[in-house]
């Protein structure tokens, strides 16, 4: 069959779908991969998995409906001359206009997949703006005009699935939960992790709803007690993003070291190796990659008992869910790991073995492959 995957950058095309595209390829079938930023370079990283890069136009964050209109007639002009047999859009603006031009181009069979549901249904605990709700309810809308051509909608957590087509209304032919996107298991090997010094590691952009600040007072908060563990934030500031964290705030970190700041890093494996336990406390997820990379070496976790986190830890066997938007929850978690240091082995055995059984990209992507009708006759 020919598949067009309609994502967004081509960077993460490179990242989270080379062993989609590789399965997809081994099966016989052509791959038209999407994206709205290709570049010479990454193109051929495409090309070398076995797809044929096709450059489109979107804006990937906003609303701006003529725009919007314009693009998705230009996606459909695309399509229409490609003639896909089934089209495959993934993240939110990419699941709402790449699944309308694939029905204005005629094309069979329409999936969609969203990996989280983003900024509008995470609780910030504070009052929401009418501009939120407003920008919300057109979100909605436009899914439930987009939702009714899918064949299929692949969602990460049940969460999700509650919060958006229960709570929302929002009718679709049918809906699988994926679990996480899965990673390639051989590039994140187990190996022991250091137990002096005891170093809590955090990896994600540098906002407020992925929990930077509640990290920062979690770690204020044990170096009074325990001035021997270590912090370390991976990760880069989005300045953009209106939760970003401030650059005040940062260079006061980078003067006080009470964390280390090695900034966004290519070899998060190695930083990984000489952690103890993995943080995220994060507001909401779809189902965390850097989590599972985290587990997959071997880490125990700490992370929030919101949708998408909760789904990697079963609590007290290979970590603990803490209370969201809480510092001192946080911490009363990390200190638990440095009174019981043996529990950052056995719990970070419990992570590699779920990991193994759960988060493998060669299951995930033959349980995807099921889900869009593409495996390989026998």
């Amino acid at each position: 069959m020919k598949i067009a995957l309609i994502g967004t950058t081509a960077e993460s095309l490179i990242q989270f779908r080379k062993e989609l595209i590789h399965l997809l390829h081994k099966n016989g079938h052509v791959i038209y991969a999407f994206a709205v930023d290709y570049d010479e370079m990454t193109e051929e990283k495409v090309k070398s998995f076995g797809a044929i890069p096709v450059r489109y136009e979107f804006s990937r964050t906003g609303l701006n409906p003529i725009s919007d209109v314009i693009n998705t007639f230009k996606l459909y002009k695309l399509l229409k001359a490609l003639q896909p047999d089934v089209a495959f859009s993934y993240f939110s603006k990419p699941a709402i206009f790449g699944t309308l031009a694939a029905k204005l181009a005629k094309i069979k069979k329409r999936y969609a997949m969203l990996e989280g549901l983003g900024f509008f249904f995470t609780q910030s605990g504070r009052k929401v703006s009418f501009r939120t709700k407003l920008l919300k309810k057109i979100l909605i809308l436009l899914y439930k005009i987009s939702f009714k051509y899918v064949d299929s909608l692949i969602l990460l957590n049940a969460d999700d699935k509650k919060d958006l087509l229960v709570d929302e209304k929002i009718y679709v032919k049918d809906v699988h939960i994926l679990g996480g996107i899965g990673l390639n298991i051989s590039d994140y090997p187990y190996c022991p992790p250091p137990i002096d010094p005891i170093t809590f590691i955090f990896v994600a952009r540098f906002l407020e709803e992925k929990g930077v600040y509640e990290f920062i007072e979690a770690a204020r908060i044990v170096k009074d007690k325990f001035p021997e563990a270590k912090f370390c934030m991976l990760g880069h500031l989005d300045l953009q993003n209106p939760g970003s964290l401030t650059i005040d705030r940062f260079n006061e970190l980078k003067c006080n070291n009470i964390i280390e700041l090695p900034g966004h890093v290519n070899n998060v494996q190695d930083w990984l190796a000489k952690a103890s336990v993995f943080v995220l406390p994060s507001w909401r997820e779809g189902f965390p990659r850097s989590t599972q990379e985290a587990m997959a070496m071997g880490r125990a976790v700490i992370t929030s008992d919101v949708p998408g986190c909760r789904e990697t830890v079963q609590d007290g066997l290979n970590g603990f869910l803490v209370e969201p938007r809480s510092p001192s929850a946080l911490a009363e978690k990390m200190f638990r790991f440095l009174m019981h240091p043996e529990l950052i082995t056995t719990m970070g055995e419990a992570s590699h073995h779920i990991a193994q059984n759960q988060f493998d990209s060669v299951v995930v992507n033959m349980k995807l492959m099921k889900i869009l009708h593409l495996q390989k006759e026998s």
